[in-house]
């Protein structure tokens, strides 16, 4: 009878080895003369470019992240010039954030960045298999939310 995967151990040990491996992708960007954004902020510019003007909370929500985990995130962007936060209108508590034209400009990069990534990701694997393993991990996302069965 075939072992069974070490799931948890293989999830952590390709979770690491996926951020290396990006971190290399962005340290040879950087060499270029290109300021690359990282995953998580690549996360905020793709969630600005489906709705400009989020709130801190609906990008923690969206992101996975804790809300003091965007707030870093976000002045680091605010910094680069790619994200402005203003108060929300409605209610002065609240932050939106929104794309500023450089941050714009790191779309369609981040998009073909993406594309070839996800494209070295998936190769050799088919359609079927990939719904499978995407299944799987939304199905470990959402551990928390469902009922406990020991």
């Amino acid at each position: 009878m075939a072992q069974r995967p070490r799931l948890v151990f293989l999830l952590n040990s390709a979770q690491r080895r996926l951020q290396q491996w990006i971190g290399l992708q962005q340290a040879e960007a950087s060499r270029d003369g290109i300021t690359a954004p990282t995953p998580a902020q690549g996360g905020v510019l793709f969630c600005l470019a489906r709705e400009d003007g989020a709130t801190m909370g609906q990008l923690a929500e969206t992101l996975d992240l804790a809300p003091s985990a965007v707030s870093g995130l976000i002045q680091r962007m605010e910094a680069l010039d790619w994200v402005a936060r203003h108060p929300c209108p409605q209610d002065g508590r609240t932050q939106r954030v929104w794309l500023r034209p450089a941050g714009l400009a790191q779309q369609q990069p981040l998009r073909e960045a993406m594309a070839r990534i996800n494209a070295r990701l998936t190769k050799g694997f088919t359609e079927t298999e990939l719904q499978t393993v995407a299944r799987w991990l939304t199905h470990v996302q959402h551990l928390d939310s469902g009922p406990h069965h020991d």
